[in-house]
């Protein structure tokens, strides 16, 4: 049995809070927590946040306000400040994490693969060349190199700039 060392799991795994209902809209109604929730920014009709189950470091997602499982459910002006909000993002990810790229979408419905399909959210993960080895796709276990609240951290530290 393969082992990896990840502290920044023990408060997920040990904690005994557990959020009832949509993950995404106690987000969005609960403005005092944006650090332990990993909230980056807000806007007035979505927000953004880290991912706490990332595929890679960096990995952040735009959350609109509105609980839907459709796209189509979104004012077109929503979707088109997300989207602006997107470049935004890529710019910071490739600045302050010095990512190479940055794979961007949205899984749609269960079946697209969404892990939360009631809710959509828009992914911007950021890669490095090499980021996926054998350990990825033989052993089918992820490694992560930084610390996620570390992570957290230094883009909360320059969100406000890149996001005006």
């Amino acid at each position: 049995m393969e082992r990896l060392y990840a502290p920044w799991r023990t408060k997920y795994v040990t904690s005994t809070e557990k959020i009832e209902g949509c993950v995404f809209c106690h987000a969005v109604n609960t403005l005092d927590e944006d650090e332990k929730l990993g909230v980056l920014h807000r806007e007035k009709d979505f927000f953004i946040v880290m991912n706490k189950y990332p595929y890679s470091p960096g990995h952040i997602m735009i959350i609109p306000n509105l609980h839907t499982s459709n796209l189509e459910d979104l004012e077109p002006m929503v979707f088109a400040d997300m989207s602006n909000y997107a470049q935004k993002s890529v710019k910071m990810l490739k600045e302050v994490l010095n990512a190479q790229g940055v794979n961007i979408g949205m899984n749609l419905g269960k079946a697209a693969g969404a892990g939360i399909a009631d809710h959509i959210h828009l992914h911007l993960v950021p890669r490095w060349n090499g980021d996926t080895n054998f350990i990825t796709t033989i052993g089918e276990t992820r490694v992560y190199s930084s610390d996620l609240d570390e992570m957290y951290k230094r883009l909360k530290n320059v969100a406000t700039d890149y996001f005006r």
